[in-house]
């Protein structure tokens, strides 16, 4: 993985299982990987792989139980909801984009249209 310096680490590799789970490249109820082989994986220190961990628990997306390891969440409405909220920020940065390189709101149009086709 490739990361933007301009963002923290732990933020981007969220972002990226965050796409797995919702794509369901990763399915609820897997178990992740432990946070020393997400930091080989990842190629990321152990401490930003705890870190993620935690913080996606914040989120609902995975639990930890104790001594089996961490496993994304069962529940399909979380894992919907970030599928949707995933969708929203795609189509803000679109349209953000597309509005600095000059395009109107029917070109936007236009231009998915034509690629959906």
């Amino acid at each position: 993985m490739h990361y933007d310096s301009r963002i923290p680490i732990y933020l981007q590799v969220i972002a990226h299982l965050k796409k797995r789970i919702v794509s369901r490249e990763i399915n609820p109820g897997d178990k992740l990987p432990s946070a020393r082989s997400l930091a080989v994986e990842y190629e990321i220190n152990a401490n930003t792989a705890a870190r993620i961990y935690k913080e996606m628990e914040a989120m609902g997306l995975c639990f930890t139980e104790r001594g089996t390891g961490t496993f994304v969440t069962n529940d399909l409405s979380i894992v919907e909801r970030i599928k949707r909220e995933t969708a929203e920020e795609l189509v803000k940065n679109f349209v953000k984009e597309m509005s600095a390189l000059g395009f109107s709101a029917k070109e936007m149009k236009q231009a998915i249209e034509e690629e959906l086709k």
